[in-house]
């Protein structure tokens, strides 16, 4: 089943770092050779995005996808993706996604 990730980009680890990083051995198996990017659903939020959910303790959401798709962090981007069995972690589509700068 796909889904569609729209946001910021917060991190990437390019597949040449991944074996520095302290990544669980799941997602390392899985990133091997691909970039690891962080993005936070939704976009920037807004003063009062943040302060809604610092009132309401309800965290912005970031998810994890692994991607063949070079993106750069502070991008926005929109990305075909299907769940894997780690929660919070995506394989993105390679034909499907779209990065902008």
């Amino acid at each position: 089943m796909t889904e569609t990730v729209q946001g910021d980009v917060l991190h990437v680890i390019p597949p040449e770092e991944v074996g520095s990083h302290d990544l669980e051995p799941d997602l390392r198996t899985l990133a091997e050779s691909r970039y690891v990017v962080v993005v936070r659903e939704g976009g920037h939020p807004s003063i009062l995005d943040l302060i809604v959910a610092f009132v309401r303790r309800k965290p912005i959401e970031v998810v994890t996808v692994v991607t063949d798709q070079p993106v750069a962090e502070d991008d926005e981007v929109t990305l075909t993706v299907e769940p894997t069995e780690m929660e919070g972690v995506y394989v993105a589509q390679a034909s499907e996604s779209d990065a902008s700068e």
